[in-house]
């Protein structure tokens, strides 16, 4: 999601490419389809850089405050409310058309550290509790989720010597489109090690010693705490740590995979039993944090709230858990709340164009009771939508947006050119099979001709590949020659998925009645009728992926769609028959 924000225009591709201590593309054994970059940044540097890029973005003002409450005033329909500001705990409001509210952890933020709990959204941090009454206060329904974090731990008492070394890829692979290198060359070594039986024995024996471990408030289930390992896996004898540097100033080290709410004694005397932390010093502890978000099936895909016109939600307020699906959302609210700003169509990601476009339809239709966290095989469209050519199916979506800048759409127009050239050559050299087959790949004969890009599929053949005989290849850069690799590998599949995305988008453009009264439709069951007048749908499509909604219910609301399109049709021509024989009679 990180490439699709990029491909937006968006700045925090940029700044992880300035600020990045290791780079790796996770799944490389896998296609490129499922390949995912992954980057370990410096904290510090990374905070510096996107100040500086914030405080530089011309005509953006800055200031700092604590919102406490949202103010609201009736829409111009008289039917639903529409924001009017906000008002800061210092008691200045604030007066603005349209409000983005992105409050992470912090919103009724409460951290518990063994029996202890307190209000914060991160240490050391205050929580934000006056607003999650004023969002209640205005008819949202809110819920509970809970995340966590592991100790810090110091890197000089930790012995490395010991321990699973894991370089990053090189070279390393920006995560910008705009940039061929990162900036920060030696990149730093993450370590290896793993828990044993001795350190689960010690987090069993203080499992009632934690209030963050109960089933009331559902955790993240794809990045558990340790405890929730402990007790979920109970069969496994060890669970991967990655010991991670937070930066290249600092002796702070992250150790990935073990979030625990333990007592901080009792996590120090786990750590002791692990291979190379025999003798860390534990500089804070692990803790849990357990915050208010909001039913995300009260927003439109825009992003924007049914129930406030010009309130817009993103990041962990909606459900989701991770940096990188709050950015996305970020990215989409920020969009549409400047378009509807300056009274311009919105701006919206369906499934068929990216990761971010399913995240926000399965918020949005779907709903949470747990933090949700994005991964390729949510897709059905990922052999089409890959990390790689998120630039291709975006960019010029944000073009239209007015989002992406002069600099971006020259450098992403030189780049499909070139693309679609090289793409072009490949295509139009044909051969026989014999013929390729002299030139040393192995080719079962057929009597059609084989274009190079069809070659492309053959076991261990890629662009570089045929330079030597078709050397104008060798003209074009090694990040275009890659490109159209990947492109010409999964090219038959990408035209059959085609297919499916046409029949996707024919449902997406039967639109719903935002005011539709779903109790009018014959044949709706009272769970469809219940699940379809909280989602409202926008689209027979996005309630065909409502949770609730049969198969023979979406075949009812089609059909009630298409009875209100006939009935439009009959209106719009009997309209026009009255109208020419007005005409008509006035001639006369």
């Amino acid at each position: 999601m990180l490439r699709e924000i990029d491909a937006l225009d968006g700045v925090c591709g940029r700044i992880i490419d300035k600020a990045g201590i290791q780079f790796r593309v996770l799944n490389r054994k896998k296609g490129p389809a499922g390949w995912g970059p992954r980057a370990q940044i410096d904290r510090m540097l990374y905070k510096k850089e996107m100040k500086a890029e914030i405080l530089g973005t011309h005509n953006l003002g800055v200031l700092e405050g604590k919102v406490a409450d949202i103010v609201i005033g009736d829409g111009t329909d008289g039917k639903e409310q529409r924001i009017l500001g906000v008002r800061l705990d210092s008691g200045e409001s604030i007066r603005c058309e349209k409000v983005v509210i992105t409050t992470g952890t912090f919103l009724g933020g409460e951290i518990h550290i063994g029996l202890d709990s307190f209000p914060s959204g991160r240490m050391g941090e205050a929580a934000t509790v006056e607003l999650s009454k004023s969002l209640k206060d205005a008819g949202f329904q809110l819920g509970r989720l809970k995340t966590g974090t592991p100790p810090r731990l110091d890197r000089s008492t930790i012995d490395f010597s010991r321990l699973e070394e894991q370089p990053g890829d090189n070279p390393p692979v920006p995560f910008s489109y705009l940039n061929d290198a990162v900036t920060i060359h030696n990149q730093l070594l993450c370590y290896g090690t793993e828990t044993n039986p001795l350190t689960h024995e010690i987090i069993r024996a203080n499992l009632d010693q934690t209030v963050h471990i109960r089933e009331t408030v559902k955790g993240p289930r794809y990045c558990p705490s340790l405890e929730s390992k402990v007790i979920r896996f109970h069969e496994k004898n060890e669970h991967k740590i990655w010991l991670e540097p937070e930066g290249l100033d600092t002796n702070v080290i992250y150790p990935n995979g073990i979030s625990m709410t333990i007592p901080p004694a009792a996590q120090e005397t786990a750590l002791h039993t692990i291979v190379g932390l025999e003798k860390v010093k534990m500089l804070q502890p692990g803790y849990g944090v357990e915050y208010d978000y909001l039913d995300p099936r009260n927003l439109r895909s825009t992003l924007e709230t049914k129930l406030i016109s010009g309130l817009y939600l993103a990041g962990q307020i909606n459900g989701t858990t991770g940096y990188e699906e709050a950015a996305a959302q970020g990215i989409v609210a920020g969009i549409n709340a400047g378009l509807a700003s300056q009274k311009k169509e919105q701006m919206t990601i369906k499934r068929s164009d990216g990761y971010i476009g399913i995240m926000i339809d399965d918020l949005i239709t779907k709903g949470v009771t747990e933090p949700y966290r994005m991964f390729t095989t949510r897709s059905e469209f990922r052999l089409s939508a890959r990390a790689d050519n998120a630039d291709l199916r975006l960019t010029a979506k944000g073009r239209i947006a007015g989002v992406v800048g002069d600099k971006r759409w020259k450098h992403f127009q030189d780049l499909a050119t070139e693309i679609s050239e090289l793409k072009a050559l490949l295509e139009n050299t044909k051969m026989s099979s014999h013929a390729w087959a002299a030139k040393g790949f192995r080719i079962h004969q057929e009597s059609v001709p084989r274009s190079a890009y069809d070659i492309l599929r053959l076991a261990g053949v890629s662009v570089d590949s045929l330079v030597p005989h078709l050397p104008l290849i060798g003209s074009y850069s090694p990040q275009v020659r890659a490109r159209v690799g990947i492109e010409g590998v999964y090219a038959p599949y990408v035209e059959r998925q085609k297919l499916t995305i046409i029949s996707f988008e024919r449902d997406e453009r039967l639109r719903l009645p935002t005011d539709l009264d779903y109790t009018r439709i014959h044949g709706l069951s009272s769970e469809e009728v219940r699940v379809l007048q909280i989602t409202r749908p926008e689209s027979v499509g996005m309630a065909r992926r409502c949770e609730g909604v049969t198969p023979a219910g979406a075949l009812r609301l089609l059909e009630f769609v298409k009875g209100i399109r006939e009935k439009v049709k009959r209106r719009a021509v009997w309209q026009d028959i009255e109208a020419r024989k007005e005409k008509f009679a006035v001639a006369c």
